[in-house]
């Protein structure tokens, strides 16, 4: 006979708004019978005792909980399918990236799934929001067997109060099941992973990996189906505000968007995932996710202070022998990371919301070293430069590879946009216009060469930069059009060196820079060459030429 704990809920531990009510009927409509104890949306902090308890992590010197992914430390793309069906069928890009599956996969799984749930010593459920405009916001149930996953859940999404929780009826859910493999010939897989999304059945069904970003990133997901046919941007960005003036950041993973939108002078809205309305923007989440690989207090000390706080999860970050996060040390992983609730962010708004973004700001983290670290976009350089999406990292899995690897990734998240990056780009450029955005592309990364011969942009350079954008110091400066690129890049900025504006005066030799310069130019028309066909001429002709 199992039994139902905590149905009316914890007292809340850590401060974080949550009221928790009954939930309306039980796991037996998910076709859960549960053998063990069933735990009801409990306070961050229940579930972190829950967790040491039952050994699924330990706590830290200064008590944040501190957990391991396994094997698998990042999303796995190639274990992520859409179950093919009427109601989606048409409004998939279909793909490498959107890959298909049956009905029949996606039911055998689901059965599966249920019932190694079902056969579990505890469950933990959450009942929370996506989104947090409530007109537009996705009421969401996360059923785990790992109370640290719900931990993580429950800091990452809206949680509601007493009178949300009193009208909340799930209209997706989660079925989370890390520690249940596929076996990949019989179930027809790539691996023992599998992240598989039914949009007519509701549902997300995950198996095989701990990595805990699988649970946030499905459900981002689904908001970037439903939400473009309401007239809504979902947008893979960051976003601060002054209250009247606004800010979102673009960027692939590295690349600053956590980093540079905790600014001490303007309130932090979110550090990931947001939707752009009638209303202005607003976050989807209720907490941040942090990159915490070689995190510092002086350069990030609101983010560093997170990590010390009970309430916290940090994801395969190393201990010292006295408890103390190193957060340096990489060996099991680049990828370490901390899920705190935004309320450990003193700077922020109170309701998640923002409106509508003045400046649009496009991160990349160029390891090429070519890029200014600074510029401004015409409208159509800014549709062009949304839908290459792109970064570039070093090397790193091959012994004495050293050449910077360009990565594109369409709308800044191509692995989580299910439709066309046109529909997402249309978007973008009718909400500019419509609010007179301007767009800007920073780059974070290398300056003076690239990596292994030039160094990394200064983070205070570039926190100058980007603030003497937004504060519009940047508007009557003089400006330089790039030959190859056709940004506009200023001349001079307070605060930064003004050779650092120019990247071809920071290499020592010019003709290297040229060579790398019209490379990685050649990278982009290669990439692009999959979208001319849908974009304007206008957008085709804010594509870089290479100078001879």
């Amino acid at each position: 006979m199992n039994s139902q704990k905590g149905q009316r809920g914890a007292a809340e531990t850590l401060g974080m708004g949550g009221v928790h009510g009954t939930p309306s009927g039980d796991l037996g409509k998910y076709g859960i019978t549960p053998s063990g104890e069933v735990y009801w949306n409990l306070a961050a902090g229940d579930l972190i005792n829950l967790a040491v308890s039952r050994g699924e992590g330990k706590l830290s010197a200064h008590g944040a909980l501190v957990t391991e992914t396994g094997e698998r430390t990042g999303r796995s793309p190639n274990d992520k399918f859409i179950v093919d069906e009427a109601t989606v069928s048409d409004d998939i890009n279909w793909g490498d990236v959107n890959v298909s599956t049956d009905l029949g996969t996606f039911e055998r799984m689901r059965a599966k799934v249920v019932d190694y749930l079902s056969a579990q010593d505890a469950l933990f459920v959450q009942d929370l929001y996506c989104g947090a405009d409530f007109s537009e916001a996705l009421p969401i149930r996360v059923i785990n067997h790992n109370a640290w996953h719900n931990t993580f859940a429950r800091n990452m999404f809206i949680r509601p109060d007493e009178e949300q929780m009193a009208d909340h009826t799930p209209e997706f859910t989660v079925l989370h099941a890390p520690h249940f493999e596929a076996d990949a010939e019989v179930d027809g897989l790539n691996s023992q992973c599998f992240v598989i999304v039914n949009y007519a059945a509701k549902e997300v069904i995950i198996g095989g990996t701990r990595y805990a970003g699988e649970i946030k990133k499905s459900i981002f997901s689904v908001m970037n189906l439903i939400l473009p046919k309401k007239g809504i941007l979902p947008m893979h960005c960051s976003a601060n505000t002054t209250g009247e003036n606004t800010a979102i950041f673009f960027g692939l993973s590295g690349t600053g968007k956590t980093t540079l939108s905790a600014d001490p002078k303007r309130a932090l809205i979110g550090d990931d995932e947001h939707g752009w309305g009638s209303n202005g923007v607003f976050n989807f989440e209720g907490g941040c996710y942090a990159k915490l690989i070689d995190l510092s207090e002086e350069d990030e000390p609101a983010i560093f202070g997170t990590t010390r706080r009970f309430g916290t999860v940090l994801e395969n970050v190393v201990l010292d022998s006295e408890g103390v996060p190193d957060f340096h040390n990489t060996s099991k992983t680049q990828n370490t990371r901390g899920s705190y609730p935004i309320e450990f962010i003193d700077n922020r708004t109170g309701d998640s919301k923002g409106g509508h973004p003045q400046n649009v700001i496009f991160l990349t983290c160029d390891a090429f070293g070519v890029l200014p670290p600074i510029s401004r976009l015409t409208p159509s350089q800014a549709a062009y430069h949304f839908i290459s999406g792109y970064t570039a990292k070093v090397a790193g899995t091959e012994i004495g590879v050293k050449e910077p690897q360009a990565t594109f990734s369409a709308c800044f998240g191509e692995p989580f946009m299910p439709m066309h990056p046109g529909v997402y780009a249309d978007l973008l450029s009718d909400k500019m216009a419509e609010h007179g955005s301007t767009a800007w592309l920073i780059n974070t990364g290398w300056s003076g060469g690239a990596y292994g011969e030039g160094n990394r942009m200064k983070i205070k350079y570039t926190r100058a930069m980007l603030n003497a954008a937004l504060d519009g110091d940047l508007d009557a400066v003089d400006y330089i059009t790039d030959g190859r690129f056709g940004f506009e890049v200023p001349t001079s900025c307070p605060g930064v060196p003004s050779e650092v504006l120019q990247p071809r005066t920071t290499w020592t030799d010019g003709e290297a820079y040229d060579a790398t310069a019209n490379k990685l130019a050649e990278m982009f028309n290669d990439n692009f060459k999959r979208y001319e066909a849908g974009v304007s001429p206008a957008v085709n002709a804010a594509a870089p030429a290479p100078v001879e």
